[in-house]
Protein backbone atom coordinates (compact mmCIF):
# COMPACT_ATOMS: atom_id res chain seq x y z
CA UNK A 1 0.00 0.00 0.00
CA UNK A 2 1.44 3.27 -1.00
CA UNK A 3 0.74 6.70 0.59
CA UNK A 4 1.44 10.33 -0.42
CA UNK A 5 1.88 13.51 1.23
CA UNK A 6 1.75 17.30 -0.45
CA UNK A 7 2.48 20.57 0.83
CA UNK A 8 3.37 24.14 0.29
CA UNK A 9 5.32 27.33 1.09
CA UNK A 10 6.10 30.50 0.12
CA UNK A 11 8.74 33.15 1.03
CA UNK A 12 7.44 35.96 2.57
CA UNK A 13 9.14 39.45 2.80
CA UNK A 14 7.89 41.70 5.78
CA UNK A 15 8.43 45.28 4.78
CA UNK A 16 7.71 48.81 6.70
CA UNK A 17 7.02 51.70 4.39
CA UNK A 18 6.66 55.54 5.07
CA UNK A 19 7.55 59.06 3.67
CA UNK A 20 8.97 62.43 5.10
CA UNK A 21 8.59 65.61 3.34
CA UNK A 22 11.38 68.15 3.81
CA UNK A 23 10.78 71.82 2.89
CA UNK A 24 13.85 74.11 2.03
CA UNK A 25 12.45 77.97 2.89
CA UNK A 26 14.52 80.39 1.56
CA UNK A 27 16.05 78.37 -1.60
CA UNK A 28 17.95 81.50 -2.99
CA UNK A 29 19.99 82.17 0.23
CA UNK A 30 20.92 78.49 0.57
CA UNK A 31 22.69 78.00 -3.08
CA UNK A 32 24.22 81.49 -2.02
CA UNK A 33 25.82 80.40 1.19
CA UNK A 34 26.06 76.61 0.59
CA UNK A 35 28.97 76.00 -1.61
CA UNK A 36 29.37 72.67 -3.71
CA UNK A 37 29.66 69.41 -1.47
CA UNK A 38 28.03 71.31 1.68
CA UNK A 39 24.46 70.12 2.97
CA UNK A 40 22.04 70.93 5.03
CA UNK A 41 20.27 68.10 6.63
CA UNK A 42 16.38 67.30 7.78
CA UNK A 43 15.58 66.52 11.11
CA UNK A 44 15.77 62.59 12.05
CA UNK A 45 12.70 60.40 11.26
CA UNK A 46 11.79 56.60 11.91
CA UNK A 47 10.74 54.21 9.02
CA UNK A 48 10.82 50.35 9.80
CA UNK A 49 12.53 50.91 13.14
CA UNK A 50 15.46 53.23 12.00
CA UNK A 51 16.24 56.59 12.07
CA UNK A 52 16.82 58.65 8.67
CA UNK A 53 17.99 61.85 7.22
CA UNK A 54 18.03 63.79 4.16
CA UNK A 55 20.91 65.82 3.14
CA UNK A 56 20.57 68.77 0.81
CA UNK A 57 22.93 69.91 -1.66
CA UNK A 58 21.65 73.08 -2.75
CA UNK A 59 25.06 73.61 -5.36
CA UNK A 60 25.41 69.79 -5.74
CA UNK A 61 27.29 66.79 -4.43
CA UNK A 62 30.16 67.27 -7.19
CA UNK A 63 31.57 69.56 -9.34
CA UNK A 64 30.07 67.19 -11.66
CA UNK A 65 26.50 68.31 -10.82
CA UNK A 66 27.38 71.89 -9.54
CA UNK A 67 24.05 73.15 -11.97
CA UNK A 68 21.82 70.72 -10.10
CA UNK A 69 20.54 69.87 -6.49
CA UNK A 70 21.64 66.83 -5.06
CA UNK A 71 19.63 64.78 -2.54
CA UNK A 72 20.71 61.86 -0.37
CA UNK A 73 18.99 59.40 2.06
CA UNK A 74 21.12 58.72 5.25
CA UNK A 75 20.95 56.10 7.94
CA UNK A 76 21.40 58.28 10.76
CA UNK A 77 22.39 56.11 13.34
CA UNK A 78 26.16 55.60 14.51
CA UNK A 79 26.81 52.66 15.16
CA UNK A 80 24.98 49.45 13.36
CA UNK A 81 25.74 46.12 13.33
CA UNK A 82 23.68 44.45 10.14
CA UNK A 83 22.99 46.00 7.00
CA UNK A 84 19.91 47.93 6.28
CA UNK A 85 17.66 46.77 3.15
CA UNK A 86 15.31 49.59 1.63
CA UNK A 87 14.48 50.99 -0.95
CA UNK A 88 14.17 54.96 -1.33
CA UNK A 89 13.24 57.57 -3.97
CA UNK A 90 12.71 61.54 -3.99
CA UNK A 91 10.53 63.62 -5.74
CA UNK A 92 8.93 67.19 -5.63
CA UNK A 93 6.19 67.96 -4.06
CA UNK A 94 3.29 70.48 -4.04
CA UNK A 95 2.07 71.71 -1.05
CA UNK A 96 -1.01 74.15 -2.62
CA UNK A 97 -1.95 71.64 -5.39
CA UNK A 98 -5.14 70.97 -6.18
CA UNK A 99 -7.85 68.53 -3.95
CA UNK A 100 -7.78 66.44 -6.62
CA UNK A 101 -3.81 65.58 -7.00
CA UNK A 102 -3.97 63.25 -4.41
CA UNK A 103 -1.88 60.61 -6.08
CA UNK A 104 1.42 62.78 -4.15
CA UNK A 105 -0.21 61.70 -0.43
CA UNK A 106 -0.39 58.02 -2.44
CA UNK A 107 2.47 55.87 -0.74
CA UNK A 108 4.38 54.66 -3.16
CA UNK A 109 4.61 51.02 -4.59
CA UNK A 110 7.76 48.74 -4.98
CA UNK A 111 7.77 49.53 -8.38
CA UNK A 112 8.11 53.04 -8.12
CA UNK A 113 11.18 53.10 -5.80
CA UNK A 114 13.69 50.65 -7.98
CA UNK A 115 16.02 48.17 -6.77
CA UNK A 116 16.61 47.66 -2.91
CA UNK A 117 20.03 49.24 -1.88
CA UNK A 118 22.28 48.14 1.40
CA UNK A 119 22.68 50.80 4.07
CA UNK A 120 25.05 50.31 6.99
CA UNK A 121 28.47 50.05 7.04
CA UNK A 122 30.90 52.32 4.48
CA UNK A 123 27.48 52.84 2.60
CA UNK A 124 25.74 54.62 5.19
CA UNK A 125 24.23 57.18 2.43
CA UNK A 126 22.72 56.83 -0.87
CA UNK A 127 20.71 59.34 -3.55
CA UNK A 128 20.56 61.33 -6.82
CA UNK A 129 23.38 63.66 -7.51
CA UNK A 130 21.52 65.01 -10.29
CA UNK A 131 18.02 65.42 -8.64
CA UNK A 132 17.55 68.66 -10.74
CA UNK A 133 18.65 71.04 -12.35
CA UNK A 134 18.51 74.18 -10.83
CA UNK A 135 17.27 76.22 -13.08
CA UNK A 136 14.18 73.70 -14.18
CA UNK A 137 13.46 73.91 -10.77
CA UNK A 138 13.16 77.95 -10.80
CA UNK A 139 10.98 77.46 -14.02
CA UNK A 140 8.74 74.93 -12.29
CA UNK A 141 5.46 75.27 -10.28
CA UNK A 142 7.04 73.44 -6.89
CA UNK A 143 8.90 76.80 -6.29
CA UNK A 144 6.71 78.94 -4.63
CA UNK A 145 7.62 82.04 -2.83
CA UNK A 146 11.45 81.15 -2.44
CA UNK A 147 10.45 77.55 -1.00
CA UNK A 148 9.70 74.14 -2.08
CA UNK A 149 9.16 70.79 -0.82
CA UNK A 150 10.82 67.48 -1.32
CA UNK A 151 8.83 64.24 -0.11
CA UNK A 152 11.36 61.02 0.31
CA UNK A 153 9.49 57.53 0.30
CA UNK A 154 11.45 55.11 2.21
CA UNK A 155 10.50 50.93 1.82
CA UNK A 156 12.59 48.91 4.36
CA UNK A 157 12.89 45.71 4.60
CA UNK A 158 12.63 43.82 7.73
CA UNK A 159 12.82 40.16 7.65
CA UNK A 160 12.33 37.78 4.94
CA UNK A 161 11.26 34.39 5.81
CA UNK A 162 9.21 30.94 4.92
CA UNK A 163 5.67 30.87 5.66
CA UNK A 164 3.74 27.17 4.91
CA UNK A 165 0.71 28.35 2.62
CA UNK A 166 -2.23 25.99 1.59
CA UNK A 167 -2.03 23.60 -1.06
CA UNK A 168 -4.41 24.38 -3.84
CA UNK A 169 -4.98 22.32 -6.77
CA UNK A 170 -6.83 24.09 -9.74
CA UNK A 171 -7.34 23.42 -13.71
CA UNK A 172 -6.57 25.98 -15.57
CA UNK A 173 -9.32 27.16 -17.76
CA UNK A 174 -8.35 27.09 -20.90
CA UNK A 175 -8.78 29.97 -23.68
CA UNK A 176 -9.93 29.41 -26.72
CA UNK A 177 -10.76 33.06 -27.64
CA UNK A 178 -8.83 36.07 -27.79
CA UNK A 179 -10.96 39.03 -28.31
CA UNK A 180 -8.79 41.77 -29.66
CA UNK A 181 -8.85 45.64 -28.61
CA UNK A 182 -11.66 48.22 -30.20
CA UNK A 183 -10.42 49.08 -33.81
CA UNK A 184 -12.81 51.18 -34.66
CA UNK A 185 -10.92 54.45 -34.86
CA UNK A 186 -8.74 52.67 -37.59
CA UNK A 187 -11.55 51.70 -39.54
CA UNK A 188 -12.65 55.45 -39.57
CA UNK A 189 -9.53 56.56 -40.23
CA UNK A 190 -9.05 54.65 -43.59
CA UNK A 191 -12.64 55.75 -44.37
CA UNK A 192 -11.42 59.28 -44.25
CA UNK A 193 -8.18 58.48 -45.96
CA UNK A 194 -9.89 56.53 -48.91
CA UNK A 195 -12.71 59.27 -49.59
CA UNK A 196 -15.39 56.49 -49.99
CA UNK A 197 -18.89 57.47 -49.39
CA UNK A 198 -17.73 61.44 -48.70
CA UNK A 199 -20.38 63.67 -49.36
CA UNK A 200 -18.71 67.07 -48.28
CA UNK A 201 -16.23 68.95 -49.04
CA UNK A 202 -14.21 71.09 -47.01
CA UNK A 203 -11.49 74.10 -48.56
CA UNK A 204 -8.85 75.30 -45.93
CA UNK A 205 -5.50 77.10 -46.52
CA UNK A 206 -5.90 76.56 -49.92
CA UNK A 207 -6.16 72.48 -50.11
CA UNK A 208 -9.85 70.86 -50.15
CA UNK A 209 -10.55 67.78 -47.94
CA UNK A 210 -13.40 65.38 -48.27
CA UNK A 211 -15.70 64.21 -45.60
CA UNK A 212 -18.51 62.46 -44.46
CA UNK A 213 -21.70 64.73 -43.26
CA UNK A 214 -22.78 61.69 -40.64
CA UNK A 215 -19.62 61.39 -38.76
CA UNK A 216 -19.09 65.36 -38.47
CA UNK A 217 -22.80 65.64 -37.54
CA UNK A 218 -21.75 62.95 -34.85
CA UNK A 219 -18.67 64.63 -33.64
CA UNK A 220 -19.89 68.40 -33.67
CA UNK A 221 -23.41 70.21 -32.85
CA UNK A 222 -22.00 72.59 -35.51
CA UNK A 223 -22.07 71.02 -38.68
CA UNK A 224 -23.01 72.50 -41.35
CA UNK A 225 -25.37 71.34 -44.60
CA UNK A 226 -23.17 73.20 -47.56
CA UNK A 227 -21.71 71.10 -49.92
CA UNK A 228 -18.97 72.88 -50.12
CA UNK A 229 -17.95 74.71 -47.20
CA UNK A 230 -15.12 77.40 -47.13
CA UNK A 231 -12.54 78.07 -44.05
CA UNK A 232 -11.60 80.95 -44.52
CA UNK A 233 -9.21 81.46 -40.98
CA UNK A 234 -7.60 78.18 -40.58
CA UNK A 235 -4.46 76.46 -41.65
CA UNK A 236 -4.40 73.52 -43.84
CA UNK A 237 -2.26 71.32 -41.57
CA UNK A 238 -4.39 72.36 -38.32
CA UNK A 239 -7.89 71.54 -40.35
CA UNK A 240 -6.04 68.24 -41.11
CA UNK A 241 -5.61 67.62 -37.50
CA UNK A 242 -8.66 68.57 -36.51
CA UNK A 243 -10.54 65.95 -39.08
CA UNK A 244 -8.30 63.41 -37.92
CA UNK A 245 -9.52 63.88 -33.73
CA UNK A 246 -13.32 64.09 -35.61
CA UNK A 247 -12.49 60.59 -36.71
CA UNK A 248 -10.19 58.73 -34.79
CA UNK A 249 -11.07 60.86 -31.45
CA UNK A 250 -7.05 61.34 -31.12
CA UNK A 251 -4.17 64.02 -32.02
CA UNK A 252 -2.21 62.99 -34.89
CA UNK A 253 1.67 62.64 -34.18
CA UNK A 254 3.43 66.22 -34.45
CA UNK A 255 7.01 67.18 -34.64
CA UNK A 256 8.36 68.23 -30.97
CA UNK A 257 9.08 71.54 -32.66
CA UNK A 258 5.40 71.99 -34.16
CA UNK A 259 3.17 70.57 -31.04
CA UNK A 260 2.78 74.19 -29.14
CA UNK A 261 1.89 76.26 -32.07
CA UNK A 262 -0.22 73.26 -33.31
CA UNK A 263 -1.75 73.06 -29.89
CA UNK A 264 -2.81 76.82 -29.59
CA UNK A 265 -4.38 76.41 -33.14
CA UNK A 266 -6.25 73.76 -32.42
CA UNK A 267 -7.54 74.83 -28.86
CA UNK A 268 -9.24 77.82 -30.59
CA UNK A 269 -10.81 75.50 -33.56
CA UNK A 270 -12.30 73.39 -30.41
CA UNK A 271 -13.87 76.18 -28.89
CA UNK A 272 -14.81 76.88 -31.95
CA UNK A 273 -16.68 73.83 -32.70
CA UNK A 274 -17.82 72.59 -29.12
CA UNK A 275 -15.50 69.59 -29.43
CA UNK A 276 -14.94 69.59 -25.46
CA UNK A 277 -12.33 66.76 -25.95
CA UNK A 278 -10.36 68.30 -28.24
CA UNK A 279 -10.18 71.35 -26.05
CA UNK A 280 -8.94 69.61 -22.89
CA UNK A 281 -6.70 67.47 -24.75
CA UNK A 282 -5.02 70.84 -26.31
CA UNK A 283 -5.25 72.65 -23.02
CA UNK A 284 -3.35 69.19 -21.22
CA UNK A 285 -0.72 69.65 -23.67
CA UNK A 286 -0.16 73.65 -23.52
CA UNK A 287 0.35 73.09 -19.53
CA UNK A 288 3.53 71.37 -20.35
CA UNK A 289 4.83 74.44 -22.42
CA UNK A 290 4.48 77.01 -19.66
CA UNK A 291 7.26 78.58 -18.83
CA UNK A 292 8.71 82.48 -18.34
CA UNK A 293 8.68 83.21 -22.14
CA UNK A 294 5.25 81.51 -22.81
CA UNK A 295 3.17 81.85 -19.85
CA UNK A 296 1.35 85.45 -20.75
CA UNK A 297 0.64 84.03 -24.47
CA UNK A 298 -0.78 80.85 -22.88
CA UNK A 299 -3.11 83.06 -20.22
CA UNK A 300 -4.18 85.39 -22.76
CA UNK A 301 -5.19 82.39 -25.21
CA UNK A 302 -6.98 80.59 -22.15
CA UNK A 303 -9.26 83.38 -21.06
CA UNK A 304 -10.35 84.26 -24.55
CA UNK A 305 -11.42 80.83 -24.94
CA UNK A 306 -12.46 80.10 -21.07
CA UNK A 307 -9.83 77.42 -20.47
CA UNK A 308 -10.27 77.32 -16.29
CA UNK A 309 -7.82 74.48 -16.17
CA UNK A 310 -4.95 76.37 -18.35
CA UNK A 311 -5.58 79.83 -16.41
CA UNK A 312 -4.98 78.13 -13.07
CA UNK A 313 -1.81 76.96 -13.94
CA UNK A 314 -0.41 79.69 -15.80
CA UNK A 315 -1.92 81.42 -12.55
CA UNK A 316 0.00 78.24 -10.42
CA UNK A 317 3.29 79.49 -12.27
CA UNK A 318 3.35 82.89 -11.81
CA UNK A 319 3.02 82.22 -8.23
CA UNK A 320 6.92 81.50 -7.62
CA UNK A 321 8.19 84.76 -6.74
CA UNK A 322 11.22 84.03 -9.25
CA UNK A 323 8.91 83.18 -12.48
CA UNK A 324 7.09 86.35 -11.86
CA UNK A 325 10.36 88.31 -11.52
CA UNK A 326 11.58 87.24 -15.05
CA UNK A 327 8.00 87.62 -16.31
CA UNK A 328 7.77 91.19 -15.28
CA UNK A 329 11.23 91.82 -17.08
CA UNK A 330 10.17 91.38 -20.13
CA UNK A 331 7.14 93.16 -22.30
CA UNK A 332 4.33 89.71 -21.55
CA UNK A 333 2.43 91.75 -18.77
CA UNK A 334 2.62 94.68 -20.20
CA UNK A 335 0.91 93.36 -23.24
CA UNK A 336 -1.42 91.68 -21.26
CA UNK A 337 -2.71 94.73 -19.58
CA UNK A 338 -3.37 95.96 -22.58
CA UNK A 339 -5.53 93.23 -24.07
CA UNK A 340 -6.85 91.78 -21.06
CA UNK A 341 -6.62 94.67 -18.48
CA UNK A 342 -9.57 92.54 -16.26
CA UNK A 343 -7.09 89.10 -16.33
CA UNK A 344 -4.00 91.18 -15.25
CA UNK A 345 -6.44 92.46 -12.17
CA UNK A 346 -7.68 89.25 -11.57
CA UNK A 347 -4.15 88.38 -11.69
CA UNK A 348 -2.91 90.86 -9.23
CA UNK A 349 -5.93 89.08 -6.47
CA UNK A 350 -5.01 86.13 -7.06
CA UNK A 351 -0.96 86.42 -6.11
CA UNK A 352 -2.22 89.01 -3.26
CA UNK A 353 -4.38 86.25 -1.77
CA UNK A 354 -1.43 83.29 -2.39
CA UNK A 355 0.86 85.95 -0.39
CA UNK A 356 -1.26 86.93 2.33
Amino acid sequence: MTSSTSSASAIVVDTASGYHLFKINDYSRTKDIFPTGSALKSRAFTIGGHQWRIHYYPNGNTQDCDDCISLFLHLDEIVTDKNVYAQHGFRLFDELGDDDDDDELQPSSIADLGQVSTFGGNNIGLGRLRFIKREDLENSRYLKNDSFTVRCDVIVTKRIHLKETPLVRTSPKARFITVPPSDLHQHLDDLLRAKKGADVVFEAGGETFTAHRCVLAARSPESDTTVVIHIDDMEAQVFRALLFFVYTDSLPEMKEEDEYAMCQHLLVAADRYDMERLKLMCEDRLCSYIGVATVTTILELAEQHNCDGLKKACFDFLSSHENLKAVTAGEGLEHLSRSCPSLVNELIATLGNLIQ
